[in-house]
């Protein structure tokens, strides 16, 4: 009995409690209102500051243009991640350099008009220098399983072991070596140029578990023979 008098009266206070904070709301409904609109107010604000800016940088990198030997070989690791991530932004692509510890292999991740997820390692190098299979290796782990990947690329201002080239073609990764980044950044090449991408319409819906296979760049036709 003493339970059921003590359940009773928790609910009759429960009541209570509903029915002012009801009365409050009705005599104050400004306050309301105030506490719903004004944080979704600061928030759309911020998603149009942040819209605009990404235009404003869009448009200023639309022309952008980096001269392999003047410039890109006498940048420091960090700033050469910052030219590629220009480089994305001015061919379309909603990038963002994360590179830095703990990167899981990668260095910038975009975003281009087809959803596909571009997530590209850099090199940068002393000229002559070649980047070996161990990069392609740590590419192919984490690129899709890690950071979602759509595509993935490796570019240096240097080349490629035959190790690398070989390792890359089979797992499907792309290789932008210095010919390929003299196109791209001297020349103007657009990205998807670069990487032969063709427009898809739904990339979230290949099989897991396997990127997107490319031919490598710089790679040559098949001739008619091999063909068949």
């Amino acid at each position: 009995m003493a339970a059921a008098i003590a359940a009773l009266f928790g609910v009759l206070l429960a009541v209570e409690a509903i029915s002012a904070l009801v009365d409050l709301l009705l005599s104050r409904w400004y306050a309301g209102v105030a506490a719903i609109c004004v944080p979704a107010v600061v928030l759309a604000g911020r998603m149009r500051w942040r819209a605009a800016a990404r235009r404003r940088r869009a448009e200023r990198l639309a022309h952008l243009r980096l001269d392999l030997a003047a410039e890109i070989d006498r940048l420091d690791p960090t700033a050469f991640e910052y030219a590629v991530r220009d480089l994305m932004i001015r061919d379309g692509v909603d990038a963002r350099r994360v590179g830095g510890a703990g990167d899981r292999a990668a260095d910038v991740i975009g975003r281009d008009g087809d959803r596909r997820v571009i997530v590209v390692q850099c090199k940068h190098t002393i000229t002559g220098r070649k980047v070996d299979a161990r990069v392609i290796y740590q590419v192919n782990g984490t690129a899709e399983h890690a950071h979602g990947a759509d595509v993935a690329a490796v570019v240096t201002n240097g080349s490629f072991t035959k190790g690398a080239v070989e390792f890359a073609a089979e797992v499907g990764i792309h290789l932008v070596d210095r010919e390929a980044l003299r196109t791209w950044a001297e020349e103007g090449a657009r990205l998807q140029e670069l990487l032969r991408l063709d427009s898809v319409v739904r990339p979230w819906r290949r099989p897991r578990g396997r990127l997107r296979r490319h031919r490598r760049i710089g790679a040559a036709e098949p001739s008619r023979r091999q063909r068949t």
